[in-house]
């Protein structure tokens, strides 16, 4: 194994003249190649003011990087046989009723397919900690806008929300969203720093999320005061946006992705199943979220390149969360411009970084794009 170190210390160069730029307050990251650490920094600070340097073992909300978890145990559900990929939604979930949006299927759920709006809340002024709450007002006030698998378009909270609940309603044990992603998932691959909703004792650690008015809503729980409360609530269960985790948690997850399903012997999903889920299924579509944002950039419109509930490089030379110089298999998350975990197979690399102060989205592309390239650089 060949890195260029001279890279990985202009890696942390970078980053502190953004830091000094006043771009974003600072930022986590781990980079291995073949499951051996090649960098691992906490750089910057946690506030504004600069008053509290980051920490390695430091708790982030994840944003939507959350929906990596939620997908993952949908592709655990279908190899299980719970239902497949092929299944329509409403066959699972009866209440799913209603032309075009009960012609979906869990295919066109994970794969941003359904024709579902972009809403961020499924009703104004809503309370977002709650999969009952955030599923009942789904099905009664998001529709659908175009038939199943005619668009790509980026569901920030509906399709996972209908994915969830899915999972609670197959679950042969039973068992609340907290459980069994806790069961199913986290133990399992020794995420100890990781729950869903801000576990108590991961309190003091946790990094306060600045949102600098990049967010379009609030996230209103019902338990504490306040516009972003969502992501200091212990008793949240939101499958799209509300878990907490470390950058080395989230590695170790990134770590069983790029080891196709398996962990320090702990099998989450088969090879063939990542294998899968790497692959573009979205043609030459682009995601219709990310083409407002390419276009207000004066950015060539990328295509969506989405997998089995991942992002995908794909080919081609356009602006992208994962650089230029990753592989076409790349496949990764993202979250409300902090948060990110991506896997190359063809480098055998991992990439898990979590950012202070949430940048406004082309920004974070840029960003993003910029420093997973520069890690990329360094694998000789």
């Amino acid at each position: 194994m060949k890195i260029w170190q001279e890279r990985l210390d202009h890696l942390k160069s970078v980053i502190e003249a953004d830091i000094a730029n006043d771009d974003y307050f600072g930022v986590v990251l781990r980079v291995a190649r073949g499951g051996t650490i090649v960098f691992d920094e906490a750089i910057g600070h946690a506030y504004a003011g600069g008053e509290r340097p980051l920490q390695k073992d430091d708790v982030f909300s994840l944003f939507s990087v959350t929906k990596a978890f939620t997908n993952v145990l949908i592709m655990r559900a279908i190899e299980e046989g719970r239902f497949q990929l092929t299944t329509k939604v409403k066959d699972v979930l009866p209440e799913f009723t209603g032309k075009p949006r009960e012609d979906a299927t869990f295919f066109h759920l994970i794969t941003h397919q359904a024709g579902m709006p972009g809403v961020w809340s499924p009703k104004p002024g809503m309370f977002l900690d709650r999969l009952q709450e955030l599923f009942d007002e789904s099905i009664a006030h998001v529709h659908g806008t175009s038939q199943p698998g005619e668009k790509s378009d980026y569901s920030p909270l509906v399709n996972h929300v209908l994915m969830g609940m899915a999972l609670v309603r197959t679950d042969p044990k039973g068992r609340n969203y907290q459980t069994l992603l806790y069961e199913d998932l986290f133990a399992p691959l020794g995420m100890d720093s990781t729950s869903m909703g801000l576990r108590p004792d991961l309190d003091a650690r946790h990094v306060r999320p600045d949102m600098r008015g990049t967010v379009p809503i609030k996230h209103l729980s019902r338990n504490i005061e306040g516009d972003h409360a969502l992501f200091e609530d212990p008793e949240v269960e939101a499958p799209h946006v509300g878990c907490a985790s470390t950058c080395g948690d989230l590695w170790r997850f990134a770590e069983m992705l790029r080891r196709e399903g398996e962990l320090d012997g702990a099998r989450i999903l088969s090879p063939r199943m990542v294998r899968l889920a790497r692959k573009v299924h979205t043609g030459d579509k682009p995601n219709e979220l990310y083409k407002g944002v390419a276009l207000r950039a004066g950015w060539q419109v990328p295509p969506a390149n989405q997998g089995l509930g991942f992002q995908v490089r794909g080919s081609g030379v356009f602006q992208h969360l994962f650089g230029q110089l990753a592989s076409p298999e790349t496949f990764g998350n993202y979250g409300a411009g902090s948060t990110m975990l991506w896997v190359d197979p063809e480098a055998d690399v991992t990439f898990s970084f979590l950012s202070a102060g949430v940048m406004a989205q082309a920004a974070n592309i840029e960003r993003c794009g910029k420093l997973s390239d520069i890690a990329l650089s360094a694998m000789l």
